[in-house]
């Protein structure tokens, strides 16, 4: 027999509540509670509470060095001592500047355990974006990679920044693989640590053992924790504050929903830690519950084959354009990819037909998994709709985590619309932000209180929902293009000319017109060894004839040889649209 859950009045209010709201998910998930009590704990605690239980498990593996749990919070509080004895106290702003690496991962809990908040951002980002991130998060301190570093010293007197602490890719290295990153490239990096606003790590450490007062701080897990940035995919990017419940809610129901994961699996944590997916899914997940993060430090889209076949993870999460690579990969053997027994895709929109692909190619070498699609937003703590193992409907993003509600809404207003009918999509749960950082306007824009008294987040995508919860996403409702007053969904144009079997990927965008105000345009991107042709252009044509009406028909077929990405993996949109404008 089932133990009994025990609800707080709030949960017992909005179990009230779930007959209007649409989330019936519960029918396919049924060793899954509907609704969980989830701990007034800061993120680092159900960190420790892992390691209490599985103290010899491996936390991290980096370049095949490993860091048991047991080290990796020691290690923990040694960073959080360090940051009490530089005078980093409850909500200050600290700034991580670096890829996957344990000293960030290291960084990321200590700043939590001392009460601040930690401010991720890309390594990679221009001058000007950093100065910008730095600026309106208030940041006073940075722990930056050390080939972000000149970047830093162009603009640090531009901002509040007390101190610099550089770290470097090799620190947790093997000694061989980390002599040989100095040779190839650490010597090229020189860091002026003489000047008083730079230290390395190893100094920063050290300076933490004359510290004997209390370090760790205790706080609400409603207090705010950490900010992240969108990714300025259609607009500026703009900072998310979340708080602990945020984190610890998503990563309690993400490991839920991510059947069979258990302590001692290995996840492929490939995913950015400035990017929620990558923090939230491939790092805060796994490590609440004595999983081991395999870290990789650099993205790169073309080596994910290699990487699956070296590490053996159980577990790999990732956008649509590292399976794209996956495909790409002739090293791959019969049972290469036997470990993994789930595959997660988000971040950006898997086409059913890439799926499909996917799915064939990892039963071709040995796998049982399935892409089970996933849909989030930062804003939203990156992940809160799965497909689940067991059943999987075309062009679906999943069905709600628990105590996450989705309703369907006309564009523009608060009312819900029928189902099957298309809307914004709108979310009520533990995972929704805190709000956007010194954006009072836009946080009352996106987070609205509904006639039910609840408080939702308006995304911005267009979907519709089935009668049994499944929703369909269909656009960015700003990607959607408006062509002589019909709606034209990019998203479902992609969906079509990806069928053909030549095709490895397209973007879809809208482009101006003289008197149709704007129509479609497709940018195609064939398989490897496949060049373009004018007889694969006229099959593309016909294709879309077949399939989509008449006033969706792209009046523009090019082919490339890549579509330019995000810092993510994203497809660039608005890079597209620029060109055309010029």
């Amino acid at each position: 027999m089932k133990e009994k859950i025990k609800l707080t009045k709030e949960e017992k209010k909005e179990n009230k509540l779930e007959k209007k709201l649409k989330n019936p998910w519960i029918k396919f998930y049924n060793d899954v509670p509907a609704h969980i009590n989830y701990p007034d704990m800061m993120m680092w605690e159900l960190v420790e509470d892992a390691s209490k239980m599985y103290p010899n498990y491996i936390a991290l593996e980096y370049f095949g060095q490993e860091i048991t749990y047991s080290k990796f919070v020691s290690m923990i509080h040694e960073a959080a001592r360090a940051l009490k004895a530089q005078g980093i106290g409850e909500n200050d702003v600290v700034t991580i500047c670096a890829p996957n690496m344990p000293q960030s991962i290291v960084m990321f809990y200590a700043i939590n355990m001392v009460g601040a908040v930690a401010n991720l951002i890309h390594p990679l980002s221009a001058e000007n974006e950093i100065l910008n991130y730095l600026t309106i998060s208030n940041s006073t301190f940075i722990f930056s990679i050390d080939i972000a570093c000149d970047k830093l010293l162009n603009i640090v007197d531009k901002t509040k920044i007390k101190k610099i602490v550089v770290m470097t890719v090799n620190g947790n290295m093997p000694i061989i693989t980390s002599a040989l990153y100095w040779l190839i490239q650490g010597r090229k990096n020189k860091i002026p640590f003489d000047r008083d606003n730079i230290m390395s790590w190893k100094d920063f450490i050290d300076f933490g053992y004359m510290f004997n007062e209390e370090y760790s701080v205790k706080r609400s897990k409603y207090d705010p924790a950490v900010i992240l940035y969108s990714g300025g995919t259609t607009g500026k990017p703009k900072g998310i504050l979340l708080s602990n419940n945020n984190f610890n809610a998503l990563a309690i129901q993400s490991h839920l929903m991510a059947d069979p994961s258990k302590a001692g699996d290995s996840v492929l944590s490939i995913m950015p830690i400035f990017h929620g997916f990558g923090l939230g899914v491939c790092i805060h997940t796994p490590l609440i519950c004595g999983m081991k993060c395999i870290l990789i430090p650099q993205f790169n889209y073309k080596k994910f084959g290699n990487l699956i076949k070296k590490h053996k993870p159980d577990f790999i999460v990732g956008v649509p354009t590292l399976f794209e690579g996956l495909l790409k990969n002739k090293d791959i053997k019969k049972n290469d990819l036997a470990c993994l027994t789930c595959v997660v895709s988000g971040g950006d929109m898997m086409q059913p037909e890439l799926k499909r692909k996917i799915d064939r190619f990892l039963e071709e070498y040995g796998s049982n998994a399935k892409v089970r699609i996933g849909y989030g937003l930062t804003e939203g703590s990156a992940a809160s709709c799965l497909t689940p193992t067991n059943e999987y409907r075309d062009g679906t993003i999943g069905i709600p985590f628990p105590d996450t509600y989705y309703k369907i809404v006309k564009i523009g207003t608060h009312d819900e619309v029928p189902y099957g009918e298309d809307g914004e999509i709108c979310i009520h749960g533990p995972s929704v932000m805190m709000g956007y950082l010194n954006d009072v306007k836009e946080t009352m824009q996106t987070l609205r209180e509904h006639k039910d008294g609840l408080l939702w987040l308006h995304t911005g995508d267009i979907a519709s929902m089935d009668e049994d919860g499944f929703v369909y996403f269909k656009q960015r409702l700003k990607r959607m293009i408006i062509s002589s007053g019909y709606n034209v969904y990019p998203t479902y144009i992609e969906n079509v000319i990806c069928s053909h079997p030549d095709v490895l990927t397209c973007t879809v965008i809208g482009i101006d017109h003289p008197y149709k105000v704007q129509v479609a345009k497709a940018y195609i991107v064939l398989k490897e060894g496949i060049n373009p042709s004018e007889k694969i252009k006229s099959e593309i044509k016909d294709l879309c004839k077949k399939n989509l009406a008449k006033y969706s028909l792209p009046s523009e077929y090019e082919f490339r040889d890549s579509l330019p990405r995000t810092l993510v993996g994203k497809v660039a949109f608005t890079e597209l649209m620029d060109e055309n404008k010029k």
